[in-house]
């Protein structure tokens, strides 16, 4: 049993003012490997006094001093990838193949791309050519409190962390307590690369105790949160009394349009990027509208992608999927399958209880609805689990009105080979982010959604924005 019950707190790990206990579970044999600390809320004021100490001397560094900082950073993170990939396959159940290369990747990935960004931003510019006396000052936020999810826990992590450095900001990272040790790995690099004391902390604990400390907490000027919508508006509520800034990127319920010019892979590409990560993306093509005179086929096609699909242990080498991550994930996903049955969508492949031949882990069958419709609960709840459910359209206004038709607007996705009309799909759909036959955004592209999938934007000058004040000067000398 690993011990990690330790915080990182002040450029030191330290033990916790109080014992709670928790238990780190692998999904994949539902054993516990590792033990960590619930935080309380006197851990909480521990970490945001030394992050506001901090703050004093951080905020003030130059830019120069920050790039040598993360490129440090992003040297030491690419010689441990490995250990990166086998600590987040362990604790939330990623394939290794997938955690090391698309789960730690991420995280590389992230910190090169904010080290591009970093160096073409300028923090102080004048208003415009006309106000040479006015000047535009960009500045720190203050301390941050940086909550992440288990789902993609170093993707979240480098997409807060690293741009608030950048930025000059100090921060509190609490992560899922769910996937903790690759967050304590993180903490270790920093640590390692000289990220000075108080800049960067990490307290874990669950969203009731420190996750509700950091965003009620009136020493803390933004709260960045990944996570469920239903959290993203509690912590909105809990923050309104101190007026802090509060970025979110929540859940997702993406429709992926497909036309009947479509290329031939077009169902295939979807049905296995809904199943990847085992359904736990938030930005998963997880709504299949399929244009009525191509339906038949790719019902047929999808269910076949779904037979395909093999489940398998996390730490096994090959392309399978993993576990879900926790038994209340796995209890979820059933409770959403059971539902979808009821409501009289056609259960088409998978369904309930785990694949043949398996009796321990939170496995669950990739499955695969047919015949729905925008009134099913399987249509407009975000399931985060491997379940796809497609649904038939007549026109190009009947899909656009179908995928807008949702709480949700974090991406959706467009197969077609009519240029003109991909591009009105493009600007007609209520999405941040949508992406055209299986081209997926660059390094850099801003990550987020419109209505219920949050605010705010990650990655690339966007997220380093997002942690960034705006002041006007009027009367600037000229230097």
């Amino acid at each position: 049993m690993q011990d990690a019950r330790k915080f990182y707190i002040d450029g030191q790990w330290v033990d916790p003012i109080k014992t709670d206990e928790l238990e780190v579970i692998d999904p994949s044999t539902e054993e516990p490997y590792a033990t960590i600390s619930l935080g309380c809320s006197e851990d909480t004021d521990k970490a945001v006094a030394a992050a506001s100490e901090a703050f004093k001397t951080w905020s003030q560094t130059t830019k120069a001093e920050r790039l040598n900082l993360l490129k440090q950073i992003y040297d030491n993170y690419k010689s441990r990838m490995d250990e990166m990939g086998e600590a987040i396959s362990r604790e939330m159940g990623a394939p290794i193949l997938f955690a090391k290369a698309a789960q730690a990747g991420s995280g590389l990935s992230h910190i090169k791309e904010f080290i591009d960004s970093l160096t073409e931003f300028e923090f102080e510019q004048p208003l415009n050519k006309n106000t040479p006396n006015d000047r535009i000052i960009m500045e720190s936020i203050g301390v941050c409190g940086l909550i992440t999810p288990w789902n993609w826990p170093m993707n979240q992590i480098a997409l807060k962390v690293i741009p608030a450095i950048a930025a000059g900001c100090t921060m509190v990272l609490k992560p899922s307590e769910l996937s903790p040790m690759s967050a304590m790995l993180f903490a270790e690099i920093l640590h390692d690369s000289g990220v000075p004391a108080g800049v960067f902390n990490l307290v874990n604990g669950d969203g009731p105790g420190v996750g509700t400390d950091l965003s009620g907490h009136k020493n803390i000027d933004m709260i960045s949160f990944t996570g469920s919508t239903r959290a993203g508006a509690l912590i909105s509520k809990n923050a309104a009394d101190t007026v802090k800034r509060v970025s979110l990127e929540l859940g997702g319920k993406g429709a992926n349009i497909i036309f009947a010019d479509a290329d031939e892979k077009a169902v295939i590409r979807g049905a296995r990027h809904c199943f990847q990560n085992t359904g736990q993306s938030c930005n998963a093509p997880t709504r299949m509208l399929v244009e009525r005179s191509r339906y038949d086929a790719a019902v047929e096609e999808a269910k076949a992608t779904a037979d395909a699909t093999s489940v398998d242990q996390a730490s096994l080498e090959g392309r399978h999927i993993g576990p879900l991550v926790s038994q209340m994930q796995f209890d979820k996903v059933q409770a959403m399958i059971e539902v979808g049955i009821n409501e009289g969508a056609n259960l088409v492949a998978g369904g309930m209880g785990r694949p043949d031949g398996v009796n321990r882990g939170y496995f669950v069958r990739p499955t695969v609805f047919a015949d729905c419709n925008n009134d099913m609960r399987v249509m407009r709840e975000e399931i985060f689990g491997p379940v796809l459910s497609i649904m038939p359209f007549d026109s190009e206004e009947e899909a656009i009105e179908i995928a807008n038709d949702s709480d949700y607007g974090l991406t959706h996705y467009v197969q077609t080979q009519d240029g003109k009309r991909a591009n009105h799909m493009a600007r007609q759909l209520r999405a941040g982010m949508v992406e055209i036959n299986g081209n997926s955004r660059s390094s850099g592209a801003p990550f987020g959604g419109y209505k219920q999938s949050g605010n705010g934007r990650e990655g690339g000058e966007w997220g380093l924005e997002d942690f960034l004040e705006v002041k006007s000067i009027g009367g600037w000398f000229p230097e």
